[in-house]
């Protein structure tokens, strides 16, 4: 409540479980704000990157299957990728690209290694974006996936829009759209009823809008920021999700891929979901923003690496989770994290941009502290 007070987010949802159910439930603030309909836990929210690993999660269902090489090339299952270069820079306007020096494994697009990226942490595909006249991915258009490489695959994490490539493979592989993969294996089966990538006309006027910051300092709805009619479904970033609905995800993952008799995923690929995949590589301690309207600085320190899906922090934090969590977020400030080690998952909720202010990460930090205190 203090943090909706304060102005620091216009509403917020929180939910948290343990292996048996949800143990806690809270919400402040309308919808809208100047509105009346009050946010709760049953509110639909962009979670944005949180889709990832539900994404993620079907590519392992296909690896359980046998249907999924993640050592293959990329190009294996999308020969197009065989045409993304890497960008080497500028001659004027026109970008500079070259061959990579090896082919992108379905590996590299799990890990964040393959060498794409995402214009709000690197300059140069800011620069390219402009220079091309192709809109970044939240656009939803097919152009998306004509953007280069910015490093070679394989010499370093670089966040960027390798869920969206392995949404393609996973297409390309059981010849369906991936939102209906993803309800048939993933959702469906965990009763998530509420998560879609194209909301019902019911569905979206229970969604809060993005949130921003107006000249005043306060909070304006921005409104809608997704296309409602994309060219693609986004496995990077285009679900919808209720924080209740989302929680039986997570649940699942904590028990080992099991919810309520429905298996999802085995427990050793859960376990690999949880272990490091990026071998001597770090996620990087310091991201600055290069779109400021996007995203804050996202600055998590050292000592953290990826999993299949998931952030994994190699030591505890004191009164907090332990080592060896998993979590991520969504660019509209939606936040989860899964210890398996304490038995607890919770996820925080709010839609407003820039992603990763500091007063929102002191909010964020808040809820958990104050989730395990209370154990």
């Amino acid at each position: 409540m203090d943090g909706v007070e304060a102005g620091v987010v216009p509403n917020v949802a929180a939910i948290a479980a343990d292996r048996n159910g949800v143990i806690y439930e809270g919400a402040v603030g309308y919808r809208e704000v100047g509105g009346q309909d009050p946010v709760s836990t049953a509110t639909h929210f962009r979670i944005m990157s949180m889709t990832k690993m539900v994404a993620t999660t079907a590519a392992l269902q296909l690896l359980e299957r046998g249907k999924l090489d993640v050592t293959a090339p990329v190009a294996q299952y999308c020969p197009e990728f065989a045409g993304v270069q890497v960008l080497e820079g500028f001659d004027g306007d026109t970008p500079r690209l070259r061959p990579p020096a090896s082919q992108a494994t379905v590996h590299q697009l799990l890990t964040h290694t393959s060498g794409l990226g995402y214009w709000f942490f690197n300059a140069e595909l800011v620069r390219w974006h402009e220079a091309t006249g192709i809109p970044n991915v939240v656009a939803g258009l097919n152009s998306t996936f004509t953007a280069p490489l910015l490093t070679d695959p394989g010499v370093r994490y670089n966040y960027g829009i390798n869920v969206d490539w392995l949404g393609r493979v996973i297409e390309a592989i059981t010849g369906q759209t991936l939102d209906v993969v993803i309800k048939e294996n993933v959702t469906g089966p965990l009763g998530m009823n509420e998560t879609t990538f194209i909301p019902s006309d019911a569905q979206h006027a229970n969604t809060t809008p993005v949130h921003v910051k107006g000249e005043d300092g306060t909070w304006i709805s921005a409104g809608e920021i997704l296309n409602q009619k994309p060219e693609w479904m986004a496995g990077g970033h285009g679900l919808y999700s209720t924080p209740r609905d989302y929680i039986k995800f997570q649940r699942a993952l904590l028990r080992g891929g099991e919810l309520d008799g429905e298996r999802i995923l085995a427990p050793e690929t859960v376990d690999m979901a949880f272990t490091n995949q990026i071998g001597d590589l770090e996620f990087p301690p310091e991201l600055p923003t290069c779109d400021p309207a996007a995203t804050a600085d996202f600055n998590a320190g050292p000592g953290w690496k990826w999993g299949y899906g998931l952030l994994l922090n190699t030591e505890d934090f004191p009164g907090m989770r332990r080592a060896g969590s998993g979590s991520w977020a969504g660019l509209c400030n939606t936040h989860f994290w899964i210890d398996r080690e304490s038995g607890l998952c919770a996820s925080i909720y709010s839609n407003t941009l820039p992603f990763a202010t500091p007063d929102a990460f002191g909010l964020y930090m808040g809820f958990e502290q104050a989730l395990y205190a209370s154990r």
